[in-house]
């Protein structure tokens, strides 16, 4: 494996903490801001908003550059946004912080996954994505408590200031362990890189990510009230199960990067049909505690873990290039915003267990979408298929650098 895919890891973890934040920061910056809690939240969806639309807009303004200065641009940009954060006078002035961070997050997570096809031989692709992807793994189950206990303990500012010194050790490691590679694959053309979206498979590609990310965030968003307030758990023991839960996506992403390169619609497939048992098992015995940690634990073992799957189909269907990454990021992150949005609207019409329900549910729709590959998956390949054009070779059969496993 390359050692800069653990490098561009290391930076993909200090945008999740990033993101995450502000979500263990609440009362602290409440108060701090002299806002609502209510309006705190606004902060969450306007990262996420920031990422799904403005994410791609970066990414066509850096295709040009070489793929590491890229990186360290993006890095800054971050870094900015950090500092602004946490200098931040008021409410108005975080917001931009938030939405500057959100976008540059967003552009970076399209580079890096790019980056790391590169990097990669073909046959490890699925790997490398899932090691890069442990950044947000280990993000869940590292950088969320980190940032709460710093704010609990030093104030939000703190939180801030730290998330920022992460950034630029990161953006260290990257100069001195990144290799210093050309323009991603396409040669960085817009019109390469547009030129692509007119398959509408790699739509409803996307549109199953959305899916299978709305449907575990969708019990994610809401495992704390849904702990304490229906299965009794006290406060105080949840952050723990949390825990419990991101080593449970450590577990599952590093296992679902062994198979999918080989097997990303088998593995899509039985991870969405997992998803939605657990999810209904949740909804169903939420107030039992040994099934609902049982569930939960379930539905962080093939939630987000689908991640490394989930871009390798990308990547098959349509490129491996920094613009496709970041707009399947975009709807990923479409996927927390319709999940989070309609599960409030779901608890205040029927209970907290409600939000389980809309998750089985997209999980079922999810599966749906996969129905079309699915079954063509069963058709006799050709004996002799037509060569591909140069530009529509799948991004696994492309020339890779040597690098050594």
């Amino acid at each position: 494996m390359p050692r800069a895919v653990y490098v561009l890891a290391l930076g993909i973890f200090a945008m999740v903490t990033s993101e995450f934040a502000v979500a263990g920061l609440m009362p602290q910056l409440a108060e701090g801001l002299d806002v609502t809690v209510p309006q705190v939240g606004y902060l969450i969806t306007a990262f996420a908003v920031a990422m799904s639309f403005g994410g791609p807009f970066l990414t066509v303004a850096v295709l040009r550059m070489r793929q590491k200065n890229a990186l360290i641009l993006l890095f800054a940009i971050f870094l900015a946004g950090n500092l602004i954060a946490a200098t931040a006078s008021g409410y108005p002035v975080m917001l931009v912080a938030r939405v500057v961070t959100g976008v540059a997050a967003q552009a970076f997570f399209g580079v890096s996954i790019s980056l790391c096809a590169q990097l990669a031989r073909p046959e490890i692709r699925g790997r490398a994505i899932a090691v890069a992807m442990n950044g947000l793994m280990l993000g869940t189950l590292l950088g969320l408590p980190l940032a709460t206990v710093i704010g609990e303990h030093l104030g939000w500012r703190a939180a801030f200031w730290t998330v920022a010194v992460l950034t630029v050790v990161a953006a260290l490691c990257t100069l001195a362990g990144v290799p210093d590679v050309d323009h991603a694959e396409g040669g960085g053309s817009v019109r390469s890189e547009l030129g692509v979206f007119r398959n509408p498979r790699l739509w409803l590609t996307f549109s199953t990510s959305t899916l299978i990310i709305g449907a575990t965030f969708a019990a994610f968003s809401y495992a704390n009230p849904i702990l304490t307030e229906v299965t009794g758990f006290s406060a105080g023991s949840v952050p723990l199960l949390l825990v419990a839960y991101g080593a449970a996506t450590v577990v599952g992403n590093t296992v679902v990067g062994r198979f999918a390169d080989r097997f990303a619609v088998p593995v899509l497939t039985l991870g969405l049909a997992l998803n939605a048992v657990f999810l209904a098992g949740f909804a169903l015995f939420a107030d039992l505690p040994v099934p609902a940690v049982a569930f939960l634990l379930g539905i962080g073992l093939v939630g987000v873990t689908m991640n490394p799957a989930m871009v390798s189909r990308v990547q098959r269907t349509g490129n491996a290039r920094p613009l496709v990454n970041t707009v399947h990021s975009s709807f990923i992150t479409l996927g927390i915003i319709i999940s989070t949005s309609f599960g409030g609207l779901a608890i205040d019409a029927w209970g907290l267990r409600a939000p389980l329900w809309l998750g089985a549910g997209l999980a079922v729709a999810g599966l749906l979408t996969l129905l079309p590959e699915a079954l063509g998956t069963r058709r006799a390949r050709p004996a002799h298929p037509t060569p591909a054009p140069i530009d529509r070779i799948p991004a696994d059969r492309t020339p890779e650098p040597a690098y050594t496993d």
